[in-house]
């Protein structure tokens, strides 16, 4: 049995005061594509949820590569539990040991720790795994093992996975610095983050 990936990309990019967050580009290239390229460097199936009747998000994907699925998200206005349900639908389908959440609007989670978070599963196949920063905090990537997908499929509103893990014992999987925190959902953190780069 193997993992998937799932980067929830139905959202509607509601603080950025009409910019489009997962169009934003870094390294010449839009923040999805590069975000979901990192994901398939693993070699592992790829989900990429999207809002109905998004053009430009689903465009912004078609030099990603092989290996990687789309799926549209009808409710995607409920939050990203619409989102996780249709993952957890699609892990379920294919029999994965687990599904690894990766937020796309984390412009510095890499490949690496990416799999980082997967050496972990391998060793403990049933826990359900969080990236920390270097604090200590819980991020993501969060990777919960199939046998929390049923749960997956019952979520609503918009607090993630948070009700389905709450009672669950989670392994910490720590990666360097706020890469496992930072996320960029305002136009200023864009420009903070990009001033910081430079």
């Amino acid at each position: 049995m193997t993992l998937g990936i799932v980067l929830p990309a139905a959202g509607a990019s509601s603080r950025m005061r009409g910019r489009d967050k997962l169009l934003e580009e870094v390294d010449g290239v839009p923040l999805l594509l590069r975000q979901t390229r990192r994901a398939l460097n693993l070699g592992l199936p790829v989900l990429v949820t999207l809002p109905a009747g998004s053009g430009a998000r689903a465009a912004s994907l078609g030099a990603a590569g092989t290996g990687l699925e789309t799926r549209p998200v009808a409710d995607a206005v409920a939050g990203i539990s619409a989102s996780l349900r249709v993952a957890a639908h699609w892990a379920m389908e294919r029999d994965l040991a687990g599904l690894m959440i990766v937020l796309p609007d984390m412009p510095d989670l890499t490949s690496g720790d990416m799999r980082a978070v997967a050496a972990v599963h391998a060793h403990h196949p049933r826990d359900v795994i969080r990236a920390t920063d270097e604090d200590g905090q819980f991020g993501h990537p969060t990777l919960l093992p199939a046998r929390l997908l049923p749960a997956l499929v019952t979520l609503s509103g918009d607090t993630g996975a948070r009700e389905v893990i709450a009672r669950e014992k989670i392994r910490p999987c720590p990666l360097g610095g706020t890469r496992a925190t930072m996320d960029l959902d305002t136009p200023e953190a864009w420009a903070n983050w990009r001033a910081a780069r430079d």
